[in-house]
């Protein structure tokens, strides 16, 4: 049994990071994670409980192959709770695929910054167990430099999901700006069609049948 841990500070509020790991996957770090499906999801006294598929790519060398078996894709299931109150997000991962001689079970727990509750604390850990297959050890070591690898790429995707969150603002912005001032022109424009007559009145011409004009 191998155990993994790590530890991340986000230069982001919680709510901004909680909201970026939902939209995590999938992202150009981490092709790898092809998909996530959800299976259920519920709240339960003010905390959102999530049940989803989360559909990948292992990609093993060839001596493990042969021991383990392939699979073009491979599943896991991840259960999460997030309390809005207490600014908590919690996320537990374990794979499906492979369970007869791997496993992998991965905690991850986004919290506000002790220090600072500006930032956000990222917490990882997983624990790898290969059984039942020559090489276990090896093999243990194998996934635990992946899952460090992705952790990686984890930290990354999220950065460019906030990134789009912060487009994607920007973008709205300027779309309310643009409708603001296509409604002032053209409110503009109806009036210019009021012409100002006996200093402060305004009043409006209408047009009669024969081409002559009535006040």
């Amino acid at each position: 049994m191998k155990i993994w841990t790590s530890e991340h500070t986000f230069n982001h509020p919680w709510e901004t990071v909680a909201q970026a790991a939902w939209r995590k996957y999938p992202n150009p770090m981490n092709p790898a994670v092809i998909g996530t499906d959800v299976i259920e999801r519920k709240v339960v006294d003010g905390v959102l409980v999530t049940h989803r598929l989360v559909s990948s790519k292992w990609f093993f060398p060839r001596w493990a192959q042969a021991l383990i078996g392939t699979a073009k894709i491979c599943y896991a299931s991840e259960k999460s709770e997030v309390n809005p109150n207490e600014r908590q997000m919690t996320l537990k991962t374990t794979n499906l695929t492979f369970c007869r001689y791997i496993a992998v079970d991965e905690t991850v727990r986004y919290t506000p910054h002790p220090s600072d509750t500006s930032k956000t604390l990222l917490k990882q850990e997983a624990v790898v167990t290969v059984q039942g297959v020559p090489l276990s050890s090896y093999m243990e070591d194998l996934l635990t430099n992946k899952i460090s690898l992705n952790a990686g790429k984890g930290r990354q995707a999220i950065e460019w999901v906030i990134g789009k969150i912060d487009s994607e603002i920007k973008e709205l912005a300027s779309t309310a700006c643009k409708s603001t001032d296509e409604y002032y022109h053209t409110q503009r424009n109806l009036l210019m069609t009021l012409l100002p007559l006996h200093g402060d009145q305004w009043m409006i011409y209408h047009r009669r049948p024969r081409g002559h004009w009535m006040i």
